[in-house]
């Protein structure tokens, strides 16, 4: 399944003010909902996840994905292998991919990584959304993030689904397409992919999402890595 066409950084113009703000926010622990190209997401600092899981009222062994403003700022959280850098070139896009974290980065966000790392795994994804990039830029780069969506419901797939579920203490808008509409996602979240552990050759598809199973077997087969369902 391919994404939609979405407007590029460069056909956005943005409110400077709107994205400090959003910044101010989640330095105070707070919550940004945001587009992106699959579903509207919840963002938080790493180091206040906990709030993710109180105000979705998410199950607590249920881990955050991190979302990272381009492929090299998540490629420095992971620890390096051929099968994650494989990967990355499916980066901005619908795939996220488990991979052990880099543990020093992990310490730093103190009780906030048992919600994005319990088991010293990191979910790690690259939006495909002008608007999820800039909140991403204005945050530093890196946040844990979340559907949009009370436990047990849909995800939103709209920015007035998105506002209905009032979980956010800022929405970030979305931005129209060259003819003036706003856009239409996947509605579909992103494909999860756990990467082999150590002395492995098996990636486990976790979720099905918005990126096909093919590609991700096309990027990992020349390493001997199959993708498997879970």
């Amino acid at each position: 399944m391919s994404a939609p066409a979405l407007p590029t950084m460069s056909d956005v113009a943005p409110d400077p003010d709107l994205f400090r703000a959003a910044a101010q926010i989640l330095d105070r622990g707070g919550v940004v909902a945001y587009p992106t190209e699959t579903v509207w997401g919840l963002a938080a600092r790493p180091a206040a996840a906990a709030e993710l899981y109180r105000r979705k009222g998410r199950e607590a062994n249920k881990p955050l994905q991190l979302s990272c403003l381009d492929a090299a700022t998540a490629l420095a959280l992971a620890v390096p292998s051929p099968a994650l850098l494989a990967l990355s070139g499916c980066w901005p896009g619908p795939l996220t991919v488990v991979t052990p974290g880099q543990p020093e980065r992990l310490r730093a966000w103190g009780a906030g990584a048992g919600a994005v790392a319990p088991d010293g795994w990191l979910g790690l994804r690259v939006p495909a959304h002008p608007v999820a990039l800039a909140l991403l830029r204005a945050a530093g780069g890196v946040l844990a993030t979340t559907s949009l969506n009370p436990s047990g419901q849909a995800a939103a797939s709209s920015q007035a689904e998105a506002e209905a579920y009032a979980l956010a203490d800022l929405l970030l808008p979305d931005v129209p397409d060259a003819a003036g509409q706003a856009p239409r996602p996947l509605a579909v979240p992103s494909t999860v992919l756990r990467l082999p552990a150590p002395g492995e050759q098996v990636a486990r598809v976790l979720r099905e999402g918005g990126l096909g199973r093919a590609e991700l077997a096309a990027r990992l087969a020349p390493l001997g890595v199959r993708v498997e369902a879970l």
